[in-house]
């Protein structure tokens, strides 16, 4: 399926529990170094989180969501793709449209998120510290990345 059919849509406060889903699916086919409890815990603080950020989403021609990515401050605070859809250049269509769009220089990735950490990789981002616990004060390690200066 071409990515020429999907459209690129700011989401809307009703859409948040389609979000939520793709959060899910995505969560569940990349982060398998999370146990089931902290995986509920964020689960529910995700919905916090959506009125904080720009939040756009890909789409099909049936308007199903696909992935999408939620941006404040230069930052790409989340980014996430379903799981059925992942291989199919949606990550890749949301963090250009964010390159391009958004003044996105920095994102946060979990070190034991290794595919995550290679796709920001490749459009120029590299480690610039790391945290050992997240922002909940979780032990789940964080690399903090920033966008190398040819690249912006």
């Amino acid at each position: 399926m071409p990515l020429s059919n999907y459209t690129l849509d700011n989401v809307t406060e009703p859409e948040y529990g389609k979000i939520l889903s793709v959060w899910e699916s995505s969560v569940k086919a990349t982060h398998d170094f999370l146990i089931e409890e902290d995986f509920e815990f964020y689960k529910n603080l995700i919905p916090q989180y959506l009125g904080a950020v720009t939040l756009k989403s890909l789409k099909d021609e049936n308007g199903q969501i696909l992935g999408f990515m939620g941006t404040a401050d230069g930052n790409l605070e989340m980014l996430f793709v379903h799981a059925e859809a992942r291989g199919l250049g949606v990550g890749k269509t949301l963090l250009t449209h964010a390159l391009e769009n958004e003044n996105i220089t920095k994102v946060d990735v979990n070190r034991d998120n290794t595919q995550a950490i290679g796709f920001y990789e490749k459009f120029g981002f590299h480690t610039v510290a790391s945290s050992e616990m997240d922002g909940c004060g979780k032990p789940y390690p964080i690399l903090h990345m920033m966008l190398a200066k040819d690249k912006r």
